[in-house]
């Protein structure tokens, strides 16, 4: 068992490697390695693609005894509409609380002897910053609607396709809607992807948020059994920001108020948030159960 899982996750890596140096061989032979907004877009589709969205698919063709990826990465899965509902509302209630756990994250500080490592974070997330309101500018309709294909739609796809349904798979497989328990194994599953899947962001001061959010896709992909949830979960979430992003816009302002509702002097805000969001993921949970109980009587 665990030589098998060992070659999965081999295999996978392995994988990843290989379309993520195609993807940027073939972005440099046709850009030239241009720096223009449009050539990093172009780039960052390759790599979504190379890196998140094709390794899953192959792999999991492979692995799938029938050669059905969809049904091995949870996807031949459907939720009812109910609970398609509760988690958008749950990702939409979540902001306020990602701000409250991002600005606290941001006044994280390094020991001094630390210090060039922080000069080197910070400069890190001002460089993603930079270039992510690059990516998000957007004058007509048409430029947003690329931006929410580009920076909301696939990303939710590719990485839960590669996170939530191959990583978190390899480790504890989802069989279904979870029966009520979950195994040690599966939430050691499920935080160590979680992890993972904030650290490749390489952005240091929003890690916490990040890592909480991909914990709560995991235990939501286990609850319902359908990738599919996460999926519109993490659109709702990226979505969300590119929207803003167009409708707000930077307006010469450090953060728009969609970024700071719920920290600071409206910390308050966060915290009912936080709470909010526990209550619907308790409702995803009830009817993760319900759909269970509907599996086992068809039995």
């Amino acid at each position: 068992m665990k030589s098998k899982w060992a070659t999965k996750l081999a295999i996978w890596l392995g994988t990843i490697i290989f379309l993520t140096a195609l993807a940027i061989i073939i972005w440099q032979t046709v850009s030239g390695g241009s720096q223009s907004t449009e050539s990093l877009k172009w780039l960052q589709l390759l790599q979504t693609i190379g890196t998140f969205l094709l390794p899953p698919v192959l792999c999991a063709w492979i692995w799938d005894e029938h050669h059905t990826p969809f049904r091995w990465l949870g996807l031949r899965s459907s939720a009812n509409w109910q609970t398609i509902v509760l988690a958008t509302l749950a990702m939409v209630c979540a902001i306020p609380a990602i701000n409250l756990l991002a600005d606290l994250n941001s006044r994280v500080e390094l020991p001094k002897s630390l210090e060039f490592i922080e000069q080197i974070l910070k400069a890190q997330e001002e460089a993603a910053a930079e270039l992510t309101e690059r990516f998000l500018a957007a004058d007509n309709l048409l430029t947003l609607l690329l931006n929410i294909g580009l920076l909301a739609l696939l990303p939710a796809l590719a990485e839960e396709l590669s996170f939530r349904g191959t990583l978190q798979q390899i480790i504890s497989p989802v069989s279904g809607p979870s029966q009520g328990t979950v195994s040690v194994r599966t939430h050691v599953a499920i935080w160590v992807t979680a992890f993972i899947f904030s650290a490749v962001h390489l952005q240091f001061y929003g890690f916490v948020p990040r890592m909480l959010m991909g914990a709560m896709f995991g235990y939501v992909f286990v609850w319902t059994g359908s990738l599919w949830v996460p999926m519109v979960m993490h659109f709702t979430n990226n979505g969300i920001a590119v929207l803003a992003y167009y409708l707000i816009g930077p307006e010469g302002q450090e953060k728009s108020w969609a970024d700071t509702i719920g920290a600071g002097s409206t910390w308050w805000l966060g915290v009912i948030s936080l709470i909010g969001v526990c209550c619907l993921l308790y409702w995803i949970r009830v009817r993760g159960l319900q759909g269970y109980a509907r599996r086992i009587r068809k039995q």
